[in-house]
């Protein structure tokens, strides 16, 4: 494949990444006794689920159903901060090569397996060893070795330093080791962890049930049965959240927002999300080489009214080079729009009437409608910015088939990117990194800043957070006093709960967390 056509895939897949939210369980002492525990929980989501083994997962919707079921040595709070899980500590060497797990001795596989040492290593060693899975090349295939220190202490170590990987160890879900050794066939269709839930069925297209774990190793108040609904068609979707058919839906639609804001039986989440709205900026063209020409542009647009016109009133300014939500987020001072300032640094560089520019995207009518508004604000300091909107492989291969600076064609380019919460690596190296131009990267503003390059590879060899935590916040009051990008906003995030649902939270990148689902 070629590059161009990985980072097409990559970024597609980033788009629609997600990952698993675990959070703080409310202990109730016991699971018995409480009536909410005998009832069953629908739970509505937009589209069919793809597969059931964590090690090769790819879409939202499958991580949700999984993240009942299956457990990682990591996870994260609700703040996308990583937290233990089936680890009850951790540790990073210095040169950040070696990680050591020690694990929770009380729990056990829904099958009865033990969970120990032998078990993260059959589960880690599956990934390493297996090219298909998804999980091998994100971080697993630079796995070296894997050393039982003893039956609950387990050390993992680096070929060479990766500083994603304890992101990684949350997505690498525990799946039995008698599975994996017996009956791997089967883990993409019932998989066996050690979650909350246990699989029971999954009819393809129309639902897929899970019930709960009494020997789960937290205790809380939790329901009998949970049922997800694949219910793609909005109306359909509301309609069963309004009667009652469903107790969650995820995603809400927007344009239904009116019609259930005042209906008692409903409660609306509005959740910050990791999904960054922005106009990269060809920065190695005339006229965007010229920074006073990039600030005058991000001093044209109102970051307020973007949200308010495009994404009907759900989201918040992006006010630095990741969304808030993400490990290390530094907030930074916001353009502000302001007309006359706009004007004069374009008058400073040069271009006191303004110039012509194009702006690309695909044609979905979001997009459009977001290329519509940019093309109206830069008008305001003359700035004519001609629309060229193109289908989304064709656009790809136009961004990512240009095999360097000069051979590149955009200029401005309406688009999006989501990351882990915890991964702050893979929310700036792909996209500010001189080593990420396409075709190697997501680079796609050609932004170059070699103190920012130095900042992110010692951030990348460094097991120090608190060093890491002060290199990012330079990357990115660097990045955004540079403006590679036009800085737009970060989507908020829509669902909708009976007003009786407790214990059901969406992450910020919409993974459904159901940990303590239940009912008051």
């Amino acid at each position: 494949m070629k590059k161009a056509k990985i980072w097409q895939a990559v970024f597609l897949a980033l788009v629609c990444s997600i990952l698993i939210v675990g959070c703080s369980s409310k202990e109730s002492g016991g699971n018995t006794g409480k009536s909410s525990k005998s009832k069953d929980m629908v739970i509505a989501v937009n589209e069919n689920f793809i597969s059931m083994d964590p090690h090769n997962t790819g879409d939202t919707n499958s991580n949700s159903v999984q993240s009942a079921m299956l457990e990682g040595l990591l996870g994260f709070d609700r703040d996308g901060k990583i937290i233990n899980v089936l680890a009850t500590d951790y540790s990073v060497s210095d040169d950040a090569l070696e990680y050591t797990f020690k694990l929770r001795q009380d729990v056990k596989f829904h099958d009865g397996t033990p969970f120990n040492a032998e078990a993260v290593k059959v589960n880690i060693e599956r990934i390493m060893n297996d090219e298909g899975l998804r999980l091998n090349s994100r971080g697993f295939n630079q796995i070296a070795k894997v050393e039982i220190l003893d039956d609950f202490q387990i050390k993992v170590v680096l070929k060479a330093p990766y500083s994603s990987m304890l992101t990684r160890f949350v997505s690498a879900k525990m799946i039995s080791p008698k599975m994996i050794k017996e009956n791997s066939a089967e883990i993409a269709k019932k998989p066996v962890g050690t979650g909350p839930f246990k699989f029971v069925e999954w009819v393809q297209g129309d639902h897929l049930t899970v019930e709960r774990n009494d020997e789960y190793w937290e205790k809380g108040d939790r329901v009998k049965k949970i049922t997800y609904k694949p219910v793609p068609e909005n109306g359909s979707r509301v309609a069963m959240l309004k009667t009652g058919e469903a107790s969650v839906i995820y995603p809400l639609p927007q344009q239904n927002i009116n019609e259930l804001k005042n209906n008692k039986d409903v409660v609306i989440d509005k959740v910050p999300s990791t999904i960054a709205r922005y106009v990269s900026i060809n920065t190695m063209k005339k006229p965007f080489n010229d920074l006073r020409v990039r600030q005058a542009l991000n001093y044209a647009v109102s970051k307020d009214a973007f949200i308010k016109v495009v994404n009907s009133g759900f989201g918040l300014p992006l006010d630095s080079a990741i969304p808030s939500k993400t490990l290390y987020y530094s907030k930074q001072e916001l353009y502000k729009q302001d007309i006359d300032k706009a004007k004069e640094l374009l008058k400073e560089a040069g271009y006191p009437d303004g110039f012509k520019a194009e702006i690309w995207g695909n044609t979905n009518s979001d997009t459009m409608k977001g290329m519509q508004f940019i093309q109206q604000q830069l008008k305001e300091i003359g700035v004519d910015v001609e629309i060229k909107s193109m289908e989304e492989g064709t656009l790809s291969d136009e961004i990512y088939g240009a095999q360097t600076p000069k051979d590149a064609k955009v200029q401005m380019w309406y688009v999006s990117w989501s990351s882990y919460a915890s991964d702050v690596t893979n929310a700036t190296r792909p996209l500010f990194h001189s080593d990420s131009f396409p075709p190697d990267g997501a680079n796609t503003a050609y932004y170059k800043n070699a103190d920012v390059d130095k900042w992110m590879n010692t951030a990348d060899a460094t097991g120090d957070e608190n060093e890491k935590a002060e290199l990012y916040k330079n990357v990115q009051s660097t990045i955004y006093k540079d403006a590679p990008w036009i800085f737009l906003g970060v989507d908020e995030i829509l669902a909708g709960k009976r007003t009786n649902v407790e214990g059901v939270n969406i992450d910020p990148t919409g993974g459904i967390v159901v940990k303590d689902a239940h009912f008051k």
